[in-house]
């Protein structure tokens, strides 16, 4: 039987990012336009448990976890990169942007931590050696990172998608200073408009990613013409409103650590799974409070964490108690299988 709870303690303004610890898989970060970083137990009792709070100067744009369940990394609109020490609160800034942080994504088997900021910049983290950093400039503003095993996909302002191979972004990084990183690839993305979110398949075989315009695409990275005649978009995260089809942002993708399938979530409060191979929607579950902002799979892909905020999609600026709310959802065993043929 699967089950679906809400987190006793919600941030207080919208919520930008969940993310499940690498080896505890009821261990969960949550960062907040309340300028903090906030630590949970999900199962520790009925709603979870918040075990700790971590402030920051400004809005926290993101956050994700580091080399263990008791690091953690953070970005926002105070142009700064910090590293957060879970187990005394200590905080540290790794480096400092010239423009707010949209995202922070640590890569494991590179010991790798990547920041992409407004500024148009990536800074490159060797957590080996503490206090340096390489930058990368990047054609154009970022607004989603996201990294398979091997490859780096970022996607950015004009429609453009640039792929990096991972091992050459931690080879930079060891250099210092401004560094010259020819992306792997450069793509531009086959949506019409503005590109929202993009997320790695786990078997490193190509992304999918999501527009403003309720779309999402898949594509693969392999450049052969075989691989890219597989690439498809779809329609996704409309409701019809008075005979009208009206159509939402799609904020938030994220693929399923074993079945490989994935989640959207739109600015309709709706996720859905989706079966990326046989091009198929597998399930979708009843509409949130709100606008789904953030999506993330515990690691053993047996948890679904939902964050919803206010999404201003429908023109209201102010933000009522109690909107903001993240939902546990544990998945049964076949829930995010892909369908049988």
């Amino acid at each position: 039987m699967s089950s679906q709870f809400e987190l006793a303690q919600n941030p207080t303004d919208p919520i930008s990012a969940v993310k499940f610890a690498p080896k505890t898989p009821t261990r969960l970060l949550v960062s907040s336009w309340d300028r903090h970083v906030y630590l949970y137990d999900t199962h520790a009792e009925p709603g979870g448990k918040l075990l700790q709070t971590f402030e920051h100067r400004a809005p926290v744009l993101d956050v994700c976890f580091g080399r263990d369940d008791n690091e953690a990394f953070s970005a926002g609109l105070d142009w700064e990169v910090r590293r957060i020490d879970l187990s005394n609160g200590a905080q540290t800034v790794l480096s400092t942007h010239s423009a707010g942080v949209r995202n922070v994504l640590f890569s494991a088997p590179h010991n790798l931590l990547v920041s992409a900021a407004w500024d148009s910049k990536l800074h490159l983290h060797d957590l080996s050696r503490a206090g340096e950093f390489s930058t990368v400039t990047l054609p154009s503003k970022p607004f989603s990172l996201t990294a398979s095993p091997t490859k780096l996909v970022v996607a950015m302002a004009n429609r453009a998608v640039n792929i990096y191979d991972l091992d050459a972004l931690a080879k930079a990084a060891q250099q210092g200073d401004n560094v010259n990183v020819e992306p792997w690839q450069r793509r531009e993305s086959s949506m019409k408009y503005m590109t929202r979110a993009v997320a790695c398949m786990p078997n490193d075989a190509g992304y999918a990613s999501s527009s403003i315009e309720g779309r999402v695409a898949v594509e693969w990275f392999d450049p052969s013409e075989e691989s890219q005649a597989r690439k498809y978009a779809f329609k996704c995260h409309r409701q019809p409103v008075d005979g009208q089809d009206v159509v939402y942002p799609v904020h938030a993708l994220v693929f399923h650590p074993i079945h490989g399938t994935f989640a959207s979530g739109g600015g309709d409060g709706v996720v859905a799974l989706w079966d990326a191979v046989a091009k198929r929607r597998i399930r979708q579950y009843q509409r949130f409070p709100a606008s789904v902002q953030t999506i993330a799979f515990s690691g053993d892909g047996k948890f679904m964490a939902v964050g919803v905020s206010p999404g201003f999609e429908d023109g209201v600026d102010d933000v009522p108690d109690g909107v903001m709310k993240v939902f546990i959802r544990e998945l049964t065993d076949t829930e995010a299988q892909p369908k049988k043929k």
